[in-house]
């Protein structure tokens, strides 16, 4: 079964992107790969979206932080301590951030490299073992980055493979 990028990217109804991007998603188990991708990608979307929100928030913070550090120049010491103590540790938020938010855009490039180069029920199988790949050959395991990957790999067997009944 051949897919073209028509197929996989044709205009969704308003709504189905938020369905198919939540967490705690159920596909039924004949759902088509097309169905399935596209609960990836939805996913990928909101990921992408949370982030930049949260980049954006820190990067509020932090401002916010240093304006307090430029202008207390009449505070305690302790006091320019502990902002400078939120200043590192918001710099430290953003950069994680910034981290995660590249792993997912990376993650969606790949996807779509999946999507062009392999065809039918294997598209998932494909991306997920890229995936791996990533991790795999990652130093740091508990990276932003890698954590993100790892992330984006639970939803992939989330959706890509028919849910088992618990018994």
């Amino acid at each position: 079964m051949d897919f073209d990028d028509e197929t996989f990217n044709s205009p969704a109804e308003i709504g189905s992107d938020e369905l198919l991007s939540d967490d705690n998603l159920r596909l039924p188990e004949g759902a088509n790969i097309l169905v399935r991708v596209h609960a990836v990608r939805a996913w990928l979307a909101r990921r992408q979206q949370e982030t930049r929100i949260e980049i954006g928030e820190t990067a509020l913070a932090l401002q916010e932080s240093m304006q307090e550090e430029l202008y207390g120049a009449k505070l305690r010491r302790r006091e320019r301590q502990l902002i400078e103590e939120q200043k590192y540790a918001l710099q430290d938020a953003l950069a994680e951030n910034q981290q995660r938010l590249a792993a997912y855009e990376e993650a969606q490039a790949l996807l779509e490299e999946s999507v062009t180069h392999t065809s039918g029920e294997r598209t998932l199988v494909e991306y997920y073992l890229a995936l791996e790949e990533l991790v795999q050959g990652s130093d740091d395991a508990h990276s932003p980055r890698i954590q993100a990957l790892s992330s984006v790999q639970h939803r992939v067997e989330h959706v890509g493979t028919p849910n088992e009944e618990d018994d």
